[in-house]
C-alpha cells in the first residue's frame, strides 16, 4: 500500500516505510548529475563511457552520504554520538553536514580515480556543476522541512515558520539562489575555457571560492543552533569556520592552476 504526503517531510509511505522528500531530492540530484556529466565532459576533452561515469558517481554518492553524516557527527555533536555510537548511522533521524560531504566526495574520488586514465582535475571541473545544483535541491529540502531558517527580519520577503515567533529570513531560498548562481558561473567558465589546455582545476577552484564566500555571508542571517567560536578576532559560527577552509582550498587551487597569460590571454577570467 502506498500513501502519499502522510506528513510535510514524508513524500510517500510504501508498505509502512516512509520515503522522505530529502531522499527523493538526493536521488533526483544524482540522476541529474549522471546525465549532466556526460554532456559536459566535452568541455574538458573527456570521453568517459557511461559505465566509467557510473563508477565515479557511485563513489561520489558514497562519499556524500558517509562524509556528510560523519561530518555532522564530528563537527557538530561529537559528545552526543560518543555517548550514543549506535546513532551514528541512523540517517533517518536527520543530521548531515555539507562540509563533511565535500570531504567525503574528495576522498571518494581520489580513491576511485587512482587508476582512472582521465585527469582528476578535469573531472572535478565537470562534477562541480551538478554538485552545485544538487546542493540547491538539498536546500529545497530544508524549505520543505522548514529547517535551517534565518533570524528575525522585517523585510517584505520574511517567511513565517510554524511554531517559531516572528518572520524569518528564508535562508534556504538564499542558499538555493547561491548554489544556482554558482552552477551558472561555473558552467560559463567551463565553456569559456574549453579550448585551453592548461586550466584543468580552475572551474573547480572557482566553485570552492564562490561557495566559501557566499556561504560565509549567508551564515550571518541564519539561526545558529550551536555556540559561536571565538577566533580571537571574530566570533564565527561552525559553518563559517568550516567554510573558511573551503575558501582557502579554492584560493590555493586557483593559484596552483594559474593560466600562462602568454599562451591563453583570451581565456583569463
Amino acid at each position: 500500500m502506498i500513501t502519499f504526503f502522510s506528513s510535510r517531510t514524508v513524500a510517500l509511505t510504501f508498505l509502512g516505510f516512509p520515503v522522505h522528500w530529502y531522499g527523493l531530492l538526493y536521488l533526483a540530484g544524482f540522476l541529474l548529475g549522471f546525465w549532466m556529466v556526460q554532456k559536459l565532459q566535452k568541455y574538458r576533452s573527456l570521453t568517459l563511457s557511461r559505465d566509467e561515469w557510473g563508477n565515479i558517481l557511485s563513489a561520489a554518492v558514497i562519499g556524500v552520504i558517509l562524509g556528510g553524516r560523519l561530518g555532522f557527527v564530528f563537527f557538530y555533536q561529537p559528545t552526543y554520538f560518543l555517548e550514543n555510537p549506535h546513532k551514528i548511522f541512523a540517517l533517518w533521524e536527520g543530521g548531515m553536514s555539507s562540509h563533511g560531504g565535500f570531504i567525503g566526495v574528495t576522498a571518494a574520488l581520489l580513491v576511485a580515480l587512482r587508476h582512472q586514465r582521465a585527469n582528476i582535475l578535469r573531472i572535478a571541473d565537470i562534477i562541480v556543476i551538478p554538485v552545485a545544483i544538487g546542493l540547491a535541491l538539498g536546500r529545497f529540502g530544508n524549505f520543505i522541512n522548514m529547517e535551517l531558517y534565518g533570524t528575525v527580519t522585517d523585510l517584505q520577503w520574511g517567511i513565517a515558520i510554524p511554531g517559531v515567533e516572528g518572520l524569518r529570513h528564508p535562508t534556504f531560498f538564499y542558499a538555493m539562489g547561491k548554489d544556482m548562481f554558482i552552477a551558472l558561473l561555473c558552467f560559463l567558465h567551463l565553456r569559456a575555457t574549453s579550448v585551453a589546455t592548461d586550466v584543468a582545476g580552475r572551474t573547480c577552484s572557482l566553485f570552492l571560492i564562490l561557495y566559501g564566500i557566499l556561504r560565509f555571508l549567508i551564515e550571518y542571517v541564519r539561526v545558529q543552533e550551536y555556540s559561536l567560536i571565538d577566533t580571537g578576532v571574530l566570533l564565527l559560527s561552525r559553518g563559517q569556520l568550516l567554510t573558511f577552509g573551503i575558501l582557502l582550498a579554492g584560493v590555493w587551487l586557483w593559484g596552483k592552476t594559474r593560466v600562462n597569460p602568454t599562451k591563453h590571454s583570451s581565456m583569463s577570467c
